[in-house]
């Protein structure tokens, strides 16, 4: 049941994510969709490219591409509705998107069998690789390269459930919460990780 609730809660939150960064970068309608869907579900195509799982795994969610078109539709329909409140409320819809995916990648890297690193690598990029993808093509920089932290809240989820603290549903369900709220606190007091410019001569 955790796997299916969270695959359909980061599902929504990723593709509204896409959808409405493609309606401030003025794209069209087919831009709207193709960024809400590739937002949505370029994480879990990465992830299945890097574990050796083949990438049509993906067509089998046809309920998850049906949610994701759904909460496009509704963006792209009522955008002035959706839009104020985005602008206070998108980082939220981020983060649980960034929990629920990397819970869910976990979940999926472990099921196969999978060493503790690829765990790590499949919560990661299920995570944060739809959010990369949509930036790139937004032409924005990626924010999991930023020195805010993002892709390091991923990385614990998988992780914890890499060498099996996770037993349960409603443990999972509670990693996932505690992931959210880390990357809200993140980004609402600015923690940042190491970083250093350099400028070459």
């Amino acid at each position: 049941m955790a796997w299916e609730v969270l695959s359909a809660i980061g599902t929504v939150a990723f593709a509204i994510s896409g959808a409405i960064i493609a309606m401030e970068e003025e794209y069209d309608i087919f831009g709207v969709y193709l960024l809400g869907v590739v937002t949505a579900f370029g994480g879990g195509a990465i992830r299945n490219l890097l574990i050796g799982v083949p990438v049509s795994a993906l067509w089998e969610q046809e309920m998850m591409f049906q949610l994701a078109a759904i909460s496009i539709t509704i963006v792209f329909l009522f955008p002035h509705k959706l839009l104020g409140p985005w602008s206070r409320w998108g980082n939220f819809f981020d983060a649980i998107g960034l929990s629920a995916f990397a819970v869910q990648g976990a979940l999926y890297a472990v099921d196969l069998d999978m060493p503790i690193i690829a765990v790590m690598v499949a919560a990661i990029l299920t995570g944060s690789g739809g959010g990369m993808i949509r930036d790139l093509l937004a032409g924005r920089k990626p924010l999991v390269l930023k020195a805010e932290i993002y892709a390091l809240w991923a990385a614990i989820a998988g992780i914890l459930i890499s060498i099996d603290m996770i037993r349960s549903d409603a443990v999972l369900y509670g990693l996932f919460l505690a992931i959210t709220i880390l990357r809200i606190l993140s980004y609402t007091y600015k923690w940042r990780l190491p970083s250093r410019k350099i400028q070459l001569p």
